[in-house]
């Protein structure tokens, strides 16, 4: 079942929310009946991972661990500006 709430509902009436969410529904949180976010149940069981499974999915070509770049190129790299938002 999806329960779709406005902004203000969803701020008084969090914790109830969540406990939708906890029993398996999923909470749809609108502003202005348009669709902005969604409380789905958080999947924190990482242990059913299997390793291994794309084996054979995935060809690597010769040599891609050591690209060719030219002096310029490799230049370019170092004066290139760093996205919005990073911290390095």
């Amino acid at each position: 079942m999806v329960t779709t709430v406005n902004t203000h509902e969803a701020k008084t009436h969090l914790s109830r929310l969540l406990a939708q969410v906890e029993s398996g529904e999923e909470v749809v949180i609108a502003r202005a009946g348009k669709p902005i976010a969604k409380l789905v149940p958080a999947n924190l069981e990482l242990a059913d991972r299997k390793f291994g499974t794309a084996a054979g999915m995935i060809t690597l070509l010769d040599g891609w661990e050591s690209p060719d770049f030219t002096d310029e190129e490799l230049d370019a790299f170092d004066d290139a500006p760093f996205p919005p938002g990073f911290e390095g």
